[in-house]
């Protein structure tokens, strides 16, 4: 029976794929180390490996995977900027991923970095926790009638642009592509500069290319209206986090919210509460009281993970019976 290697793999991982590829004609091995060139030496007998979005698919890596006989990567996350698709190509391994899996997740986790932000609920109970009942320092802003700026508009980016205008904020929005749908339901679409000088609040909601990497950098930064809230749920290589800092610092930015870093790759998902962290960077960011920092969770729901796991099912056993792979990546 074909065996599949699972990678960066979590007890929920395990649940689900296990869930999902019951009664299928091949079995998941689990391993909760990362992808690394190592791991990649000692495969045996798998020709399908099934990684997460902080696994590093460097050529190094795609060479050692090629010479184990590995054949196809199924990625069960959407981005796939980690993976070396031109590499691969040259291998011939096939990169497959799951590119939505609840939109609606990644929306509404945005909001509630938002709301909890503004209104500050996350200060306000760890000081009830303490019987600190004070109202000082937990002012916020009505939402009503503040200027959302929304860049990039696929799929999350359209259902979080309803969610803000539900709530009556105006929505304006950046996309290369501008969407058709969106313009008619009153979304705006402006030029980046027009958009940081209008928005109060600035989501991103695009992918990471080599055209966005940093596209939040001291030079946008400082476009922005003094005091503005800045929200990352969608690649941490998205921002320039120096350039963060300085704006944390001299209070252009006011208030920051991200679920995603730029070096998350060996900090997010583990446990290092006993551990000295060695990254400056996330560590002075942790320090600001206006800084709200989760752990790349925003896709984590029960339907999200039900989704990957049934579409990363879907995508092997299209490979497996030789059929054309829909959800297919490759090198440009």
């Amino acid at each position: 029976m074909q065996k599949i290697g699972v990678y960066s793999a979590k007890p929920y991982d395990k649940s689900f794929l296990e869930q999902a590829g019951k009664d299928q004609d091949f079995v998941f091995q689990f391993f909760e180390d990362s992808m690394t060139e190592e791991m990649a030496s000692l495969l045996s007998g798998v020709e399908i490996v099934c990684l997460f979005v902080n696994d590093v698919i460097n050529r190094p890596v795609i060479e050692k995977l090629a010479s184990q006989n590995v054949k196809l990567i199924a990625l069960r996350c959407a981005g796939f900027n980690n993976v070396d698709l031109k590499a691969a190509a040259e291998f011939n391994i096939k990169v497959v991923r799951v590119p939505a899996y609840s939109p609606y997740a990644v929306a509404e986790h945005t909001l509630a970095m938002i709301l909890t932000l503004n209104r500050k609920t996350h200060r306000a109970f760890n000081r009830v926790r303490e019987s600190n009942f004070s109202l000082n320092g937990l002012m916020g802003f009505d939402l009503k009638g503040k200027t959302v700026g929304v860049i990039g508009t696929g799929k999350i980016g359209q259902i979080f642009c309803k969610i803000m205008k539900g709530l009556n904020c105006h929505v304006v929005a950046y996309d290369p592509f501008p969407n058709e749908e969106m313009q008619k339901a009153g979304i705006k679409y402006h030029s980046l500069e027009e958009l940081f000088r209008q928005a109060d609040i600035v989501s991103l909601q695009c992918p990471l290319t080599e055209e966005t990497r940093h596209l939040i950098n001291s030079e946008s930064i400082n476009r922005m209206k003094d005091g503005v809230m800045l929200i990352n749920t969608s690649r941490g290589g998205l921002i320039d986090t120096e350039a963060l800092i300085k704006g944390l610092k001299s209070k252009k930015i006011g208030y920051l919210g991200i679920d995603v870093y730029e070096q998350e790759e060996n900090i997010f998902f583990n446990d290092l509460s006993g551990q000295i962290i060695q990254d400056d960077l996330i560590m002075r960011l942790i320090t600001f009281p206006n800084v709200l920092i989760t752990s790349h969770q925003a896709f984590f729901t029960e339907d999200a993970m039900k989704n990957i796991a049934e579409t990363t099912v879907m995508n092997i056993n299209q490979f497996l019976k030789g059929d054309k792979l829909e959800n297919e990546v490759k090198a440009e």
